[in-house]
C-alpha cells in the first residue's frame, strides 16, 4: 500500500509538473491560431485604373480592387512593382493585400483625406483620423509580400504635431499637447463619454496609427517592410488569432513603436526586425478609466526569433496596462543597440493599475543596452502626476538563458509598492558583463536567481 501511494504522489508530481510547464502551453496557443486562407483570384490594381508614378492618386483604385475581390468571393488584391501613392487603404474579410517585391505604397500625408472612424490614441478609443490601413470587424484577412509601406511621415508633416522639438516642432505651432487636444480626450474617457461623442481629427493634432486591425480575427502580416509611420506602427486592437511574421519596421519617429497588441489575445508575431523610434513590441490593454471599461486583458502573447536594434525596449508591456496583461511568451531573440534602452521593460502607475503577470523569457541574446536588461516599475510617469488609487499588481516574471554583453546600469531594477510589492523573479542561467551593479530593488518580494553571473560574478539569492 505505502509504495502504491507513494506511486500515486510521484505521478501526481509529475503530472502536476507536466501541466505547469508555460512553453508547452506556449506551443499549445500557437497550434490553436487559425490560418488566413484565400481563394486563387487576383485583383490586379492596375487593371482597376492605378498608375505608379508616385504622384497620382490611387485611392480609388484600391476602393475599387478591394470591391471587386470581395463581390467574387475574396483573394489577392495585387500591388505590382512600382510606387503608388494613395490615401488610407480599407481592408475587407477575405482579402489578401500583396505586395510584389519593388512595390512600394506611398501614404498621402495631407490629413484630409483620411475620414474619422473609430479608432484609438495612446490607449483610449475615440473618433479620429483612419489608420493608414484600417480593418475593423474582418475576419480572414493579410498583408503580404516583399515590398514597402511608406507612411512619408517626417520632421514637416505627422512628426510635428508630437510636440517635440527633435521633429519640427516650434513654438507657436499646435501640437496636441495643446490643452484642448490630447488632455481632452483623456479627460472624456474619465468622465465615461461615449466613444461615438469623443469627436477629434481636424485640429486636434492627434497622428493617426499606421496599421490596426480592429476587432478583427484570424489576421496575417508577412514579409512586409514598413517605414517612416505618422505613429503606432502595427496596432491589432481587440483582434485574437494574429500572426505577424517576417515584417521589417524601419521608422524612428516619435511615438513609432514597432507592435502594440491592444485588449488581443492569441498573438504570434516571429522572425520580424524592429528599428524604432519608442518601443520595439509594446503590449498594451487600454489606459486608465478606459482600460477598465472595456476591461479585456492581452494574453498569449508570443515573440519568437525577432532582432530588436533601436529603441526604450525590446518586449514591453505598458504603459497603457489598466485591463492587465498575462501569458506572454518571449523567446531566441537577439536585442543589440546602442540606442536601446532596456530588453525587457514592464511599465505602469497607480493611475494605470492592471495585473501584469506569467512572462515568461527564455533564449536572449543581448548586445548593449543603455540602461538595465529587465525593469520593472509601478512609477511610470509621462505627461505630469501619475498617481491615484489604482496600484498595479506584477508578479511571476522568469528570464532563462539570457547572455548580455553590455548591460548599461543595472542587471535588474524593480520597483513596486509596499502594499503591492513586485512578486516572483526568477533568472535562471542569465550572464550579464558590463553592467554598473547587479539590481536596484524596491519592495520586491521572492526573487531568486539561479546560476546567474553579474560582471563574472555569481548573485547571491536575496532574503525576503
Amino acid at each position: 500500500m505505502t509504495g502504491t501511494l507513494f506511486l500515486i504522489v510521484v505521478s501526481c508530481v509529475a503530472q502536476t509538473s507536466k501541466v505547469a510547464d508555460p512553453w508547452k502551453k506556449m506551443k499549445s496557443i500557437i497550434k490553436s491560431i487559425p490560418e488566413t486562407r484565400f481563394p486563387d483570384k487576383t485583383f490586379n490594381i492596375n487593371d482597376f485604373g492605378a498608375v505608379a508614378d508616385g504622384k497620382t492618386s490611387n485611392t480609388l483604385a484600391f476602393e475599387k480592387a478591394i470591391k471587386a475581390c470581395v463581390e467574387n468571393g475574396g483573394g489577392k488584391v495585387l500591388v505590382p512593382d512600382g510606387k503608388y501613392l494613395t490615401g488610407p487603404i480599407h481592408l475587407e474579410s477575405n482579402v489578401n493585400l500583396h505586395l510584389e517585391d519593388n512595390a512600394e505604397i506611398l501614404f498621402s500625408i495631407d490629413p484630409k483625406e483620411y475620414p474619422i472612424v473609430h479608432t484609438s490614441f495612446e490607449g483610449t478609443e475615440l473618433m479620429n483620423y483612419s489608420p493608414l490601413i484600417y480593418a475593423k470587424n474582418k475576419t480572414n484577412v493579410a498583408i503580404t509580400g516583399k515590398g514597402t509601406l511608406n507612411g512619408q511621415a517626417d520632421a514637416t508633416n505627422w512628426w510635428i504635431w508630437s510636440g517635440g522639438k527633435d521633429y519640427g516642432w516650434k513654438k507657436g505651432i499646435p501640437s496636441q499637447n495643446d490643452p484642448q487636444n490630447r488632455e481632452v480626450l483623456v479627460d472624456m474617457a474619465e468622465k465615461n463619454i461615449p466613444v461615438a461623442e469623443r469627436i477629434f481629427g481636424e485640429g486636434r493634432f492627434l497622428r493617426p496609427n499606421f496599421i490596426e486591425f480592429f476587432e478583427c480575427n484570424t489576421v496575417l502580416v508577412k514579409d512586409v517592410k514598413v517605414i517612416n509611420s505618422p505613429f503606432w506602427i502595427l496596432h491589432p486592437i481587440k483582434t485574437n488569432n494574429i500572426i505577424i511574421d517576417g515584417v521589417t519596421v524601419n521608422s524612428h519617429g516619435p511615438n513609432n513603436d514597432g507592435c502594440d497588441p491592444e485588449y488581443s489575445q492569441n498573438v504570434l508575431i516571429k522572425n520580424c526586425t524592429f528599428n524604432t523610434g519608442d518601443d520595439c513590441i509594446a503590449i498594451k490593454s487600454g489606459r486608465d478609466a478606459d482600460g477598465r471599461r472595456v476591461a479585456i486583458p492581452s494574453k498569449n502573447i508570443i515573440v519568437q526569433n525577432c532582432k530588436m536594434i533601436d529603441g526604450h525596449g525590446g518586449v514591453v508591456m505598458g504603459s497603457e496596462i489598466s485591463a492587465g496583461i498575462n501569458n506572454v511568451f518571449v523567446e531566441n531573440c537577439v536585442m543589440d543597440s546602442p540606442n536601446l534602452d532596456r530588453a525587457i521593460r514592464i511599465k505602469t502607475n497607480s493611475k494605470r493599475g492592471g495585473i501584469i503577470e506569467d512572462i515568461y523569457v527564455r533564449n536572449l541574446e543581448v548586445g548593449t543596452v543603455k540602461e538595465c536588461v529587465l525593469l520593472v516599475t509601478m512609477f511610470y510617469n509621462v505627461y505630469g502626476s501619475q498617481t491615484g488609487n489604482f496600484i498595479p499588481t506584477v508578479r511571476n516574471i522568469s528570464l532563462e538563458n539570457v547572455t548580455v554583453k553590455n548591460g548599461g546600469k543595472f542587471a535588474i531594477w524593480a520597483e513596486g509598492y509596499e502594499a503591492s510589492p513586485v512578486e516572483n523573479i526568477t533568472l535562471k542561467n542569465v550572464v550579464v558583463h558590463k553592467v554598473g551593479a547587479a539590481h536596484s530593488l524596491k519592495n520586491v518580494k521572492n526573487i531568486n536567481f539561479i546560476k546567474t553571473y553579474v560582471n563574472e560574478k555569481k548573485v547571491a539569492n536575496i532574503k525576503n
